[in-house]
């Protein structure tokens, strides 16, 4: 490819360091692997169903949080045919610090009778038997996907939207479908989920939403937004 056009005649946007997004994309996954090895999963779980019901949780509440509450919540409910029969209120009890408990109580209650009347109490492997469940978005869908069963994913948070927008791979874009639907496109498959874990850990530690450590930044020298953000 010469100044931009591919021999396809495709042209492709160079960004002022002379890389298409795709090319940028790479070494962002390449130097936040570098950077942050270990990609897992904040929230802490056992079974494929805690993990779902921790990330429900997880709505305007941070991770610490929700693991503090669900070392109690899967001690006092440890099956899945428990949550089924305990009460929304008992549910809530244990949750209230969360925010939204009762609505997430509710949500808790009727995943587990929908998980065990349909799926035989396992939580299911595709985008569309997930957003069926109570309370489960694309962002919880997305996770379960990608760390339960280890296929492709874009978990879609306020990180990776905010990232995403500073590091020029979407302009001024909020929808969080759009970004993801922009990441897939850039992002190598088999690095999807792993790269959205990093970019939680980059979020927290470097790309923050107030006033970014831009100077030790190590995505500096490719980031459109270097200098730039306040």
């Amino acid at each position: 490819m010469r100044n931009g056009v591919s021999p396809h005649g495709n042209r492709e946007l160079l960004s002022e360091n002379g890389m298409t997004k795709k090319e940028r994309m790479i070494e962002v996954v390449r130097r936040l692997k570098d950077v942050y090895p270990e990609a897992v999963c904040a929230l802490h779980y056992t079974h494929d169903y805690e993990l779902l019901f921790a990330t429900r949780l997880s709505a305007q509440c941070t991770d610490a949080r929700v693991n503090i509450v669900t070392e109690r919540l899967f001690s006092d409910f440890p099956t899945l045919q428990s949550f089924a029969e305990a009460s929304e209120e008992d549910i809530a009890e244990v949750i209230k610090s969360c925010g939204l408990f009762r609505t997430k109580a509710r949500d808790l209650h009727a995943s587990a009778v929908m998980l065990l009347a349909e799926y035989g109490g396992r939580v299911p492997d595709t985008m569309e038997q997930l957003l069926r469940l109570p309370g489960v978005g694309r962002k919880t869908a997305n996770l379960v996907l990608g760390d339960i069963y280890g296929k492709p994913a874009i978990v879609c948070d306020t990180h990776c939207i905010r990232l995403s927008n500073r590091l020029g791979f979407v302009k001024n874009e909020k929808d969080p479908v759009k970004v993801e639907n922009a990441l897939r496109k850039l992002v190598p498959p088999e690095e999807s989920s792993d790269f959205c874990h990093r970019l939680v850990l980059f979020g927290r530690e470097h790309c923050t939403a107030r006033a970014p450590h831009c100077a030790d930044c190590p995505l500096a020298d490719i980031c459109p937004s270097f200098g730039k953000t306040r």
